[in-house]
C-alpha cells in the first residue's frame, strides 16, 4: 500500500458541504484514498512539506474536445461563428486519424494536469470511416499513460451535409455501427466502481447532426447499459433556429420529447435556456456543462449562471474544445468565468469560491460522482497545491477561495496528485517525458495540417 503525507499547508481549501479552510494542516494518502485531514503528525512512504502552499480538490472538466487542440490558433477561422467555423473545420477533422487522436489527448489532457485538473470528461463525436474502430480506446491509453482520471464518451454524428445536416459524409456512421460500437466501448471501458478511473458515457454530437432515431435509441441504450447521456444543447440561436424550423419546437421540448431529461443528464453550454426551461431543468436536476471562455469566442452568448445557481441547476465548469477555447486550462477558465458574469450580472454574479465550487464538487455531480470534487476523508486523492512563495502572490493569501476568480494563476501549478500518485511535481508532468511528446506531438500536429 503506497501512502503520502503531505504536511503542514498554510490553507487546505476544501470545498466540502460546510466550505472549511483549514490553516496548517496535514493531509494523508494511503492506497490513493485521503484517510486523515487535521493536526497530527502521520507515518508515511512519502513526505511533502507543504508549508507556504495552497492545497485545492483536483478540478474537474466537464466537456472537452481533445482532438481539436491540434486546430487551435489557425487564423482562418478566429473571426467566425459555431455554424461556419464548425463547416471549415471539418475538412481538417475528417482526416483524423489514431496517431492524431493520441497526441492531442496527451496534450490537451496534459495541459489540464499541469493546471490543476484531475479528471478530464471528453465529448468525442467524430469518427473517420477509416479509423473509427479504435479512436476511444486511444483515447483511454493516452489518459493511462498521463495517469488522469478519464471519463470518456462515446459520441456520434449520423446526419451529413447531404441529409441536412453539417458535417461530411466520411465523418458520420450508421445507426446499428453507432449503437454496436457503444456497447462495445461501456462493456470493455465503463467501471461504475468507487474510485474509477474509467468510465463512459453516450453522446450524440448535437441536434443539428444527429437524427431523432439516433437520439431515442441512445437514450434507450444509455439506461439499460446504467451510463450518463451527455450532448450539446443551447449553444446559439442559429440551432434554435434550426430545431424550431425542423420539429417545430424550441430545443429543450425536443430533447424532453426524446427521453433526454433526468439527473443522468447534461449538456454542454445551455446559453439560450428561457426561464421556464431554466425551472424544468432544476426539477428534472439535467446538468449543464458551462464553458464560458468559448461561448465568448464563438460569440454565442453567456449562460445564465446565476439563475440556474440560484433555482439549483446542476452546473460544472468546462474548457469546451481547444478549437473554439485554444487552451486546455480550467483556472483561466474559472478566472473568466468570475470576470464574465460579474460585468454581466453585478452583485447577482456568483461569487469567486461559488466558481471554485462548479469546478470541483458541481463537476462532480453532473458526472454523477460523489467520490470526488472535495477534500475529506473516505474520497479519492484527486488534488493540486500550489506555492504561494513567489512575488506576483503578495497580498494575494488574505482568502484562499477566491484566489482563482479574483487574482488568477497563470502559472502550471506545483503538484498535481491523481489518485494518490503525484503525476505533476514543480510543473514538470512525472509520467512521461514532456520534451519527447511535444516533439512527437509538434510533428504530428504538422503532419496532419497540411493533409488536410
Amino acid at each position: 500500500m503506497s501512502s503520502i503525507f503531505i504536511k503542514n499547508a498554510s490553507s487546505i481549501v476544501t470545498c466540502d458541504n460546510e466550505d472549511r479552510v483549514l490553516n496548517s494542516s496535514n493531509l494523508l494518502i494511503e492506497n490513493g484514498v485521503i484517510t486523515y485531514i487535521g493536526n497530527e503528525e502521520k507515518k508515511a512512504d512519502d513526505i511533502i512539506n507543504a508549508s507556504g502552499y495552497f492545497m485545492y480538490p483536483g478540478l474537474i472538466n466537464t466537456h472537452h474536445h481533445l482532438f481539436q487542440i491540434f486546430t487551435r490558433n489557425l487564423p482562418q477561422v478566429q473571426n467566425m461563428e459555431l455554424f461556419e467555423w464548425l463547416t471549415n473545420l471539418y475538412e481538417i477533422w475528417k482526416n483524423l486519424n489514431n496517431e492524431v487522436v493520441y497526441y492531442s489527448s496527451m496534450t490537451a489532457m496534459g495541459e489540464l494536469l499541469k493546471t490543476g485538473c484531475t479528471t478530464c470528461f471528453d465529448h468525442h463525436y467524430l469518427f473517420p470511416k477509416n479509423h473509427s474502430d479504435s479512436i476511444l480506446d486511444t483515447q483511454f491509453a493516452a489518459a493511462s499513460d498521463l495517469g488522469i482520471r478519464m471519463y470518456a464518451s462515446r459520441g456520434s454524428m449520423d446526419l451529413s451535409k447531404k441529409d441536412g445536416g453539417l458535417p461530411p459524409d466520411s465523418v458520420v456512421q450508421s445507426l446499428d455501427d453507432i449503437l454496436k460500437d457503444c456497447q462495445r466501448v461501456v462493456e470493455k471501458y465503463h467501471d461504475p466502481s468507487k474510485y474509477s478511473m474509467r468510465m463512459v458515457a453516450l453522446a450524440p454530437c448535437a441536434p443539428f447532426n444527429v437524427t431523432v432515431e439516433l437520439l431515442k435509441q441512445s437514450a434507450i441504450l444509455a439506461r439499460d447499459l446504467k451510463v450518463r447521456l451527455h450532448t450539446h444543447l443551447c449553444e446559439t440561436k442559429d440551432e434554435e433556429v434550426f430545431v424550431k424550423e425542423k420539429f417545430n419546437m424550441r430545443p429543450l421540448e425536443y430533447m424532453e420529447s426524446l427521453g433526454w431529461v433526468g439527473n443522468d443528464v447534461w449538456y454542454a453550454h445551455g446559453i439560450h435556456f428561457n426561464e421556464k426551461e431554466l425551472k424544468f431543468l432544476a426539477d428534472t436536476q439535467t446538468g449543464v456543462a458551462h464553458c464560458p471562455i468559448s461561448n465568448m469566442k464563438l460569440s454565442s452568448g453567456v449562460c445564465r449562471i446565476p439563475e440556474m445557481i440560484e433555482l439549483g441547476v446542476p452546473v460544472g465548469l468546462a474548457v469546451d474544445g481547444s478549437a473554439s477555447n485554444d487552451g486546455s486550462s480550467l483556472l483561466e477558465e474559472m478566472r473568466v468565468c468570475y470576470l464574465l458574469h460579474r460585468f454581466n450580472s453585478s452583485n447577482k454574479a456568483p461569487s469567486a469560491y461559488d466558481i471554485l465550487k462548479m469546478a470541483t464538487n458541481g463537476g462532480a455531480k453532473i458526472l454523477g460522482r460523489d467520490d470526488i470534487g472535495s477534500l475529506e476523508v473516505g474520497k479519492a486523492a484527486d488534488l493540486f497545491m500550489i506555492d504561494m512563495r513567489k512575488l506576483e502572490m503578495v497580498g494575494a493569501n488574505f482568502d484562499p477561495k477566491s484566489l482563482f476568480g479574483t487574482i488568477g494563476w497563470k502559472n502550471t501549478v506545483d503538484y498535481t496528485i491523481v489518485n494518490g500518485k503525484i503525476v505533476v511535481k514543480n510543473g514538470i508532468i512525472q509520467t512521461i517525458d514532456e520534451n519527447n511528446i511535444y516533439n512527437i506531438a509538434n510533428e504530428t500536429e504538422n503532419k496532419y495540417l497540411l493533409n488536410k
